[in-house]
C-alpha cells in the first residue's frame, strides 16, 4: 500500500507540465570560485566589433572583473578614447550542459547603451549543429528582449500562443540561405537594458528537455521563491517569456551547451543598423562614438548575483570542455538584422567550409565562435585566424 502511495505520488509530479524533479547540478557561486569556472577569450572579436577583450589577468589588472560570495561584476573600460576598441569581458563556462535548468540572477545589464552589444546564451559545438539558445541579447538602445534559437536542420516550432511574448518566426534551421532561427520577442520593457535596470534586473531561468526550451523572467519584486532553491518548479512559475516546441528533436538539436556572457560594441549587428537607430543622431558610425565617448560606457556592465544549473535528477548529461579548440561557429554565420529599427534586414550567405576555433591564450580552450564578421562588402567568419584552407567565405547576398 505504501509502495502504490508512493508510487502514484511520482507520477503525479513527474506529470506535472515542465517540471521534471529538477536537483542542483552546479552552483558558480560556491567557494567564490566563479570565474575558475570560465574561459576569457582574448583574441580578436569573431564579430568584428570594436572591442579588445581581456585575458583574465589583464581583467583583473583593470578593474574589469571582481567577485565576492554574492555578486560578481564584469564591466568594460569607461575611462580612457580607445581607438583600437573598448577593452570589455567575454567569458565561456568548462562545462558543457545536455538538457536541464539553468537560472541567472542578474542586478544589472549593460544593455540600453548605443553601441552596445550584450548577450547571455548558451552554445553547442559544431555550429548550427549543436544548437545555440540566445537568453538575453540586444544592441544599442532597445528596450526589450528576444530569445531565439538557432539550430541545424530540420528543426521548426509551433506557434502555439503558450508564452507572453510574440513569435516572430518559426524555422529554427540556420543554412546558407537563412539565419533568422525561431524567435519570440518579449515586448516587456522591463526585460532588457534601461527598464531591466531601473527594476533592479531579475532572474531568466531557461528549462531546456526533450520536448521543448521555455524562458522564465521575473522581475525583481515577483521572483518564485523557489526558482534558486534546491528543487525548483517550474510548473509553479506561470507563463514563460518564450516557448519552443513542435517538430524539432530538441535532445539532437541542442548538445553540451555552453553558458556564455559578453560584451560587444558595434560589429556586425549593433554597427550594422547604426545609421537607422537612434543612436545615429549621437556620432556618424558606431565605432566612432564607442572610442571618444568613454563615461557613455559607466553602466556598461553585468552585476550578476546567482548561476545555477539544475538536472533531472542527476540526469542530464555533462562533460568538461576539452582544452583543444572546437571545431564549432555560432549564432548569425548567415545573420539577419533583428527587427530593432524600421531598416529592412540584411541578409548574408556563407560557404561552408568548416573552420576550427583560434585558440585563447587562457589555459588553451578557445570558446566558439559567435556570429558573422562584417568587412566592407564582404563578410570573413574565421575558425582559425591563419584561414588557408579552413577558412570560412561569407559573402553578402
Amino acid at each position: 500500500m505504501q509502495f502504490i502511495t508512493l508510487f502514484s505520488t511520482s507520477l503525479a509530479l513527474f506529470g506535472t507540465t515542465g517540471w521534471a524533479g529538477y536537483v542542483l547540478q552546479d552552483d558558480y557561486f560556491a567557494n567564490n570560485a566563479f570565474f575558475d569556472q570560465f574561459t576569457f577569450w582574448d583574441a580578436e572579436d569573431p564579430t568584428q566589433g570594436f572591442v579588445a577583450y581581456q585575458s583574465y589577468n589583464a581583467s583583473v589588472d583593470a578593474k574589469l572583473i571582481s567577485s565576492s560570495t554574492g555578486n560578481i561584476y564584469m564591466g568594460v573600460d569607461s575611462a580612457s578614447n580607445t581607438p583600437n576598441g573598448r577593452p570589455s569581458v567575454r567569458i565561456t563556462s568548462k562545462k558543457t550542459y545536455s538538457q536541464g535548468l539553468v537560472v541567472v540572477d542578474i542586478e544589472h545589464m549593460p544593455g540600453g547603451i548605443c553601441g552596445t552589444w550584450p548577450a547571455f546564451w548558451l552554445v553547442g559545438p559544431n555550429w548550427p549543429n549543436g544548437g545555440e539558445i540566445d537568453v538575453l541579447e540586444g544592441v544599442n538602445d532597445q528596450t526589450s528582449n528576444d530569445v531565439t534559437l538557432h539550430t541545424g536542420p530540420g528543426c521548426s516550432v509551433s506557434n502555439t500562443g503558450s508564452f507572453s511574448g510574440h513569435m516572430t518566426s518559426t524555422g529554427c534551421a540556420s543554412d546558407n540561405n537563412n539565419n533568422t532561427g525561431c524567435q519570440i520577442a518579449s515586448g516587456d520593457t522591463a526585460s532588457y537594458g534601461a527598464g531591466f535596470n531601473e527594476g533592479k534586473g531579475g532572474v531568466y531561468a531557461m528549462e531546456w528537455t526533450s520536448t521543448g526550451i521555455a524562458v522564465y523572467f521575473f522581475p525583481r519584486s515577483s521572483i518564485p521563491s523557489d526558482v534558486l532553491g534546491d528543487s525548483p518548479n517550474p510548473s509553479g512559475w506561470g507563463t514563460p517569456m518564450a516557448h519552443f516546441t513542435g517538430d524539432c528533436d530538441f535532445t539532437s538539436s541542442f548538445t553540451d551547451q555552453q553558458i556564455v556572457f559578453d560584451t560587444t560594441f558595434c560589429g556586425a549587428w549593433a554597427g550594422n543598423v547604426w545609421s537607422s537607430s537612434s543612436c545615429a543622431s549621437k556620432a556618424p558610425t558606431c565605432n566612432s562614438y564607442v572610442e571618444n565617448n568613454p563615461s557613455a560606457f559607466a553602466d556598461a556592465y553585468w552585476s550578476v548575483n546567482a548561476l545555477k544549473v539544475y538536472t533531472n535528477n542527476g540526469q542530464a548529461a555533462e562533460s568538461v570542455a576539452p582544452s583543444s579548440a572546437v571545431t564549432a561557429t555560432s549564432t548569425s554565420v548567415v545573420y539577419v538584422t533583428q527587427p530593432t529599427s524600421s531598416a529592412a534586414p540584411t541578409t548574408f550567405a556563407v560557404s561552408t567550409t568548416a573552420a576550427a576555433a583560434p585558440t585563447s591564450s587562457d589555459g588553451g580552450y578557445a570558446p566558439v565562435l559567435r556570429r558573422a564578421v562584417l568587412g566592407g562588402s564582404r563578410m570573413v567568419l574565421m575558425g582559425s585566424w591563419d584561414l588557408g584552407a579552413r577558412g570560412m567565405r561569407v559573402s553578402v547576398r
